[in-house]
């Protein structure tokens, strides 16, 4: 369906524009070696992604212990970091050897859908580990009754209906512009704020309905997050128990470290002040950052602050070790 929407956004700007494709400047200012250690960099990172969440997956997938709403919901947001990544890291590196920059209206549209609808997706489901937790926390007896797998699957299955739902309307607004040249991007991927730079009209109207969209969707989920954790940390503190204390809140702190670095990272790119917003070499670090570096720490910080999944790790490994070995 997004395809047939992009086709028709398409056809109706054949007679009012006269780009038919941009070019990704990506890091092109940045010396050669530098481009080198990106690459380096990048692809080691894109690595890590790939294979530390698919291991998270796999995990979760295999062992019982894990068969609970809490790893459910990690291994729907691995699966979708693996997902997000790969939106924007495969162009980059291509972009980085030297390859061509060049980049359709239609692939353009679908990339930007994707990169959007993902990230939307992510706050939500962000959102849903946290409303796991603090039932775990604040309602333990209400657990199993609130958090059957009926109710997992809806949240979701409402996760990715609201990031396709809201990214169609954002590439809507941005694809029914006219584009007439320049059809330079300065960036590594085809992101809002700098195609609408290239729009030959005027992008006031268009630039506050989707600031207005962005505001909304990071300030809904921040908020609901924020109160989770407050009763959180409001009934931990209530607790008798040292012991009890340390890991109620070993069993929030990984999920606390990966909103923070997303929800932050996206928020200096999304939300700041329209005259920040012309430095574009800004936002490529800081896009570099929540695209690359933060679902590379995702894996890590799951798995090395998690004892279960270290545990059900080590049990993985030791089974892989009984099955090879020949005695």
């Amino acid at each position: 369906h997004f395809v047939c929407f992009c086709m028709q956004n398409l056809m109706a700007m054949e007679n009012q524009t006269s780009v038919k494709a941009f070019i990704l400047l990506g890091f092109s200012c940045v010396s050669e070696d530098l481009q080198g250690w990106l690459f380096a960099g990048a692809g080691a990172a894109y690595l890590v992604i790939l294979l530390g969440n698919s291991l998270i997956i796999y995990i979760t997938l295999v062992d019982a212990a894990l068969y609970t709403p809490m790893y459910f919901f990690l291994r729907n947001f691995s699966f979708l970091e693996i997902c997000y990544a790969s939106v924007t890291i495969p162009r980059m590196l291509i972009n980085l050897l030297g390859g061509n920059k060049a980049i359709s209206i239609l692939c353009c549209a679908v990339q930007m859908y994707f990169f959007h609808s993902l990230g939307i997706t992510e706050c939500f489901l962000l959102l849903a580990m946290a409303y796991d937790r603090s039932i775990a926390i604040c309602c333990p007896l209400r657990y199993t009754l609130l958090m059957k797998r009926s109710h997992c699957l809806q949240m979701v299955a409402a996760s990715w209906a609201v990031g396709s739902l809201v990214s169609s309307g954002h590439v809507s607004l941005v694809f029914t512009l006219p584009y007439c040249g320049p059809d330079e991007i300065d960036h590594f991927f085809c992101d809002i704020p700098p195609v609408l730079k290239l729009a030959c009209a005027d992008t006031y109207r268009t630039e506050t309905e989707l600031f207005s969209l962005t505001v909304l969707l990071a300030i809904v989920p921040a908020v609901l997050i924020l109160i989770s954790y407050s009763q959180i940390i409001s009934t931990i503190l209530k607790m008798p128990s040292n012991e009890g204390k340390r890991k109620a809140f070993s069993t929030c702190s990984s999920h606390l470290i990966v909103v923070t670095l997303f929800l932050g990272t996206g928020s200096v790119v999304y939300l700041q002040p329209k005259s920040r917003n012309q430095s574009l070499n800004f936002n490529k670090v800081f896009s570099l950052i929540y695209t690359v570096v933060t679902p590379m720490f995702n894996p890590i910080v799951y798995s090395l602050r998690n004892k279960e999944v270290k545990d059900a790790l080590s049990r993985a490994i030791g089974k892989i070790f009984k099955f090879s070995s020949p005695y």
